[in-house]
Order: structure tokens, then sequence, then C-alpha cells
């Protein structure tokens, strides 16, 4: 029978888990863990997504604060301002909002944070910790760190023997992910775009990851019977059926068909999508605990 991954509850165990963390840290160093959200420009999905962060921020008992930059800030502006906050004691994370504008180099401005602040570990420090095996001192970005606690919810941490394919090579989530499988001892493949027989790769994985952004691509007979599937993708496709001019979410599995194969699946939305805002809260904790120069817990 198949397990529906819930990353709903996966997620409030994680905020349960920094809320206490948190509170620990200010009864015993008067610290509050900061986070500073940075947004240039009104688009209207990156907007509901920092206000999210910005609620989780402070349901855990954070210092949150938010920057709301218009949409002409010049890059040199915001380099001053992430600046200031590298060197504000009271913020341990900072999160710049993607995409900027076209006039701002994205490259540019996520280079600019103090690695040690960099709680969506994109910073090229932490993704070279990543690589090389040194997560304990690094951040790992959000997405891929919270699919990789699902897998272990399903499969454990040891997945030594295990064939696991990643569809994606993006920095953001196919990298690291790789990275991490890597280092749980999978054996790791990443297909894509140029991948010959995608399909036939991906019936041999124990463990598939799908982070294309193609709405359903991935169908019942790529699934190998048992694996576990871990939709990373967020489309948003007509659905008439509900009514003119209505969508809906999907992933990049066919959710129903491949449902009926795996072992293990994560559904769209519920699955993944809450689990990347926890990590980051978790990120943002681990921080504030390096700069008090204590034992972060462990996720």
């Amino acid at each position: 029978m198949t397990t529906r991954i819930d990353g709903k509850d996966v997620a409030a165990s994680v905020i349960e888990t920094v809320k206490a963390g948190a509170a620990a840290l200010k009864s015993s160093s008067n610290v509050v863990p900061g986070i500073a959200v940075v947004i240039v420009g009104e688009d209207p999905a990156s907007q509901v997504y920092v206000s999210s962060k910005g609620k989780k921020a402070k349901e855990c008992g954070f210092h949150s604060v938010q920057h709301t930059l218009a949409e002409t800030t010049s890059e040199a502006d915001l380099l001053a301002l992430v600046e200031a906050l590298n060197i504000d004691p009271a913020i341990h994370g900072i999160l710049v909002q993607l995409p900027l504008p076209g006039h701002i180099d994205d490259g540019r401005v996520i280079q600019a944070i103090n690695p040690a602040k960099d709680v969506d570990g994109f910073h090229v420090i932490n993704t070279g910790k990543l690589t090389t095996g040194d997560v304990d001192s690094a951040f790992v970005p959000c997405t891929p760190a919270g699919s990789m606690l699902l897998i272990e919810r399903a499969r454990g941490k040891d997945l030594s023997g295990l064939n696991a394919v990643v569809i994606g090579r993006s920095n953001i989530v196919g990298k690291p992910m790789a990275s991490l499988l890597l280092m749980a001892n999978a054996t790791v493949t990443v297909g894509h775009s140029r991948t010959a027989d995608l399909p036939a790769l991906c019936r041999n994985a124990d463990i598939l990851v799908a982070a294309v952004g193609r709405p359903e691509m991935v169908k019942g007979d790529w699934v190998k019977p048992g694996a576990t599937v871990i939709d990373v993708g967020i489309n948003r496709i007509p659905a008439p059926e509900r009514g003119e001019g209505k969508s809906r979410l999907v992933g990049d599995v066919a959710y129903e068909e491949c449902a009926q194969v795996a072992g293990a699946i994560t559904p769209v939305p519920g699955g993944v999508g809450p689990m990347t805002i926890a990590m980051l809260m978790a990120n943002t904790l681990v921080s504030a605990y390096r700069h008090a120069g204590q034992t972060p817990p462990s996720f």
C-alpha cells in the first residue's frame, strides 16, 4: 500500500523543534534569533511568499524584519542594505527574495551576503561546503534539505545500496539534492533535458526526486514499484472543471498514476512545499546558535 508522505506534519515537527530551540537560546544566552527578508519590487507571488515567511518567523519567536524596496532600487543601494544586515548583530539570517529586477545582478547580491547568515544556502562558500561533505558548518538550501528529511522519514538516514535519480540539475534544488543523497550513501544519477531515455533511467530508481518545473511530466510507468517519489514541482495549470478561468496546483509527477506504483510519494500541494519554510526557520535558528557559540539542535 502506498504511503502518502505528509509534508505538513513533518514541517510542523520541525517548527516545534525550532520554537523550543529559540526559547532555550533566549533563556540561556538572551539571544533572540533574527531574520531579515529583503524584497525588491511588487511581484504578487513574491509578496505572498515573503509574508508567509515573516508570519512563520514570528510564530517561532524570532525577531523578524522585512525590507520592501521599490522596483527602481539600484544595485548599489541593495548591496549597501545587505552589508548593513551583514554587520547587524541582531540579524542571524538574511534572505533576498528572488527573482530580482532585471537591472540587478542576482548572483552579485547573493554572494554579498555573509555566508554565516546565508540561510538560503546559495553562497558559493555554503555550496562548496555541501559539495565537499562539510554539512555541519554549511547552510543547505531549504528545499533539498526539506526533501531529504522527507526521504529519511520514508527510508531512514542510511540509503546504502539504494539507487537515487534526481531529475533536474539546478543550483537551487537538483545539485544540492544529489550531494545530500550521496552523503547518505545512495548511488546517485542526475537526469535532465539532455538525458537519453529518461523514463528508463527513472525506472531503476529506489528514490526518485523530480525538480524540473514541468507539470505532471513523470508518469506512472516511469516509477519502479515500491520507490519513494519526492515531487518538488509546483505548477499551476488550467482547471476548467472548477469554472471558467480557474486553475489548480500540480507537481512534476502525475500523482494519481504514480501513487498506484510508488511505495511512498509526496502530494502537491502539501508535500515538499511546507518543508521549505520550515527549513528556513531551522537554518536561522542554527545560525543564531552558532553566533552565540552554542551547539544547535539537530533536525
